[in-house]
């Protein structure tokens, strides 16, 4: 609400009270309820939800309850703690106008979008998901945002004070603008695909990504924008905000500071050496409005070793001593002096020399980190139905930018197509030769066609180096499953399936492949959740799924094809979105 708003609304407020009996009026009585009103306002500003419902209790029994402000204040709290429904009558009451970005249309449209979605709780979550494949995500996902609300209350000292946080996801981009206050155009340029907003987090489902998406690392960035939002009491700039949230997404699964990749890794390298960093100052107001797509990406790195080089000189104290100046008051200049114990300045040239000290890849690998929704995949996903086959496609080696590779691995196309495999392997490992782990595409199939060939050793040493520059892809880690699985390395076949899990949830194959690796293992109950996906992602009987995960990998059949039986690929879905507010 804006300041003329909510002054006018106190005025009406006090216009109330001047109309009370003899006995109420007085002056203390106004400047009280101007006071928590103002309190009201400020909680909520400052993602402090049970402090702003509290004092709007201690407000409704000064007042009548009919009072229009008062009924927007419990409209906002109810929309906060995802009481859509109250939320709505309470707004309407309030007069509020039903437009893009009220909080009325966004209460009707957050109702409209999860009234039917299913529902999972642990210890301190709230998951809501769509009806559908979406419910393979769940066991993952509580345990991932479990897993990060355990390292939060390590390293940053809190844990939110209010009950369990909602987690909301969406289908699409179209449903993550109308539950947020982006524009689908914004979400698409800026490729966010997921916001912490409203005292909780909303994220899109991977079927609406192309390749997907890091999912689970992405649920454990938003929480940490919750958490220091909630714990600074909404103080933090936008810079500090999104280093801290990259540099420590990657502790729910272990240590801070593994989710750089390299081809940012790369990006920021490059940036270095021409001497074109990106100011801090110019960061402001949002890495988001920066000009170009690679001065974004260049900010985020940059941040994300600014948090990195507080983490190596004072460790997590370093970080909770940034968020606790900037709550206190102080600036971002003056809050990180205060935890370094040295000047900005000093900082800043520290900080320079931290990065020019990293390990930047030789080569500059092309920056695959961007999301590419369904929609704009532009052919590339296979149809609703169509099998992987032998997963033959021309169309993967457009982002080749080496004419000759991309020739020689066209050619090898076309001969996998026609059966002749030694051949396409020959073709393929003249492009491999030339551009080495640069292009997944081309690596992948090369590796497929060894796979074939039964050349495990050889297929395994290709995929590994493609894994190093990069890292997570769900393609790849499949590849390499299969071949750890074949030779029963259960334990570094379980790595790579639940890698390509982060990435990609909703492909068949990873949970039968979970579901035969558990089992082997003697691990139960995670062979049960594998298996009970399957079924959900498959259609097959659970007895079904018992015999085909027996049956997985046993055969000395083609390793490059791994069709699962009854499986469908995950259905396109409109386009999905990225990041905001704070988000990613």
């Amino acid at each position: 609400m804006s300041d003329r708003r909510m002054s006018r609304w106190v005025a009406l407020v006090l216009g109330v009270v001047v109309a009370l009996p003899v006995a109420a009026q007085d002056a203390s009585l106004k400047d009280e309820v101007k006071e928590r009103l103002g309190r009201v306002e400020k909680g909520l500003d400052d993602w402090d939800v049970p402090g702003a419902k509290r004092e709007l209790t201690e407000v409704a029994a000064l007042i009548p309850s009919d009072v229009e402000p008062l009924k927007y204040y419990q409209g906002r709290v109810a929309f906060e703690e995802g009481r859509y429904d109250d939320a709505v009558g309470l707004l309407e009451g309030a007069n509020i106008e039903d437009k893009p970005g009220s909080y009325l249309r966004l209460a009707k449209d957050t109702r409209d979008i999860v009234k039917n979605h299913q529902r999972a709780e642990s210890t301190h979550f709230v998951f809501l998901y769509p009806k559908g494949k979406e419910e393979v995500l769940v066991p993952y996902a509580l345990e991932t945002l479990e897993a990060i609300h355990r390292a939060m209350a390590e390293d940053l000292g809190w844990t939110p004070p209010q009950g369990k946080i909602r987690v909301e996801v969406v289908n699409n981009a179209r449903e993550l603008s109308r539950v947020s206050t982006l524009t689908e155009k914004q979400i698409r340029t800026t490729g966010t695909i997921a916001i912490c907003k409203f005292n909780k987090l909303m994220v899109t489902s991977p079927k609406a990504v192309a390749q997907g998406y890091d999912w689970q690392d992405t649920l454990a960035h938003e929480y940490i924008h919750l958490v220091v939002s909630q714990m600074s009491g909404n103080t933090v700039p936008i810079w500090l905000h999104e280093g801290l949230a990259k540099f420590l997404e990657s502790r729910w699964r272990g240590k801070a500071g593994l989710a750089m990749t390299p081809s940012t890794q790369a990006l920021l390298g490059k940036r270095v050496k021409a001497d074109t960093l990106i100011p801090f100052e110019k960061m402001h107001p949002s890495i988001a409005l920066l000009p170009t797509a690679e001065d974004a990406a260049t900010a985020f790195a940059e941040v994300f070793y600014a948090i990195d080089y507080v983490y190596q000189s004072k460790g997590a104290a370093g970080l909770r001593a940034v968020v606790h100046e900037l709550k206190a008051g102080q600036t971002d200049r003056k809050s990180v002096e205060a935890a370094m114990g040295m000047p900005f300045p000093l900082f800043e040239k520290a900080w320079l020399s931290h990065i020019k000290k990293q390990p930047f890849p030789a080569e500059l690998v092309p920056r695959d980190d961007r999301v590419v929704l369904k929609d704009d995949a532009k052919g590339k996903v296979k149809a609703d139905g169509e099998k992987k086959g032998r997963e033959i496609s021309f169309g993967d080696f457009n982002e080749v930018a080496e004419v000759p590779a991309r020739k020689f691995a066209h050619l090898g196309e076309l001969l996998r197509e026609r059966n002749r495999v030694k051949a396409a392997a020959e073709e393929y490992a003249k492009a491999h030769k030339l551009v080495g782990d640069k292009y997944e595409s081309v690596s992948n199939k090369y590796a497929l066609a060894l796979l074939e060939l039964k050349q495990l050793d050889e297929a395994e040493s290709v995929l590994r180096g493609s894994l190093r520059v990069h890292p997570g892809s769900p393609a790849t880690n499949v590849h390499l499953g299969r071949i750890l699985l074949h030779r029963k390395d259960y334990a570094k076949s379980k790595t790579a399936y639940l890698e390509a899990l982060a990435s990609d949830p909703f492909d068949p194959e990873i949970h039968v492949a979970l579901t035969r690796i558990h089992g082997a293992l003697g691990e139960t109950a995670l062979a049960s959740r594998a298996k009970a996906a399957t079924v959900v992602l498959t259609g097959l009987e659970a007895s079904e799924v018992d015999k085909l995960a027996q049956q997985f990998l046993r055969e000395e059949g083609d390793l490059s094809e791994m069709n699962v039986g009854g499986a469908t690929p995950a259905t396109p879905a409109q386009p999905p979105a990225p990041a905001s507010g704070v988000g990613r």
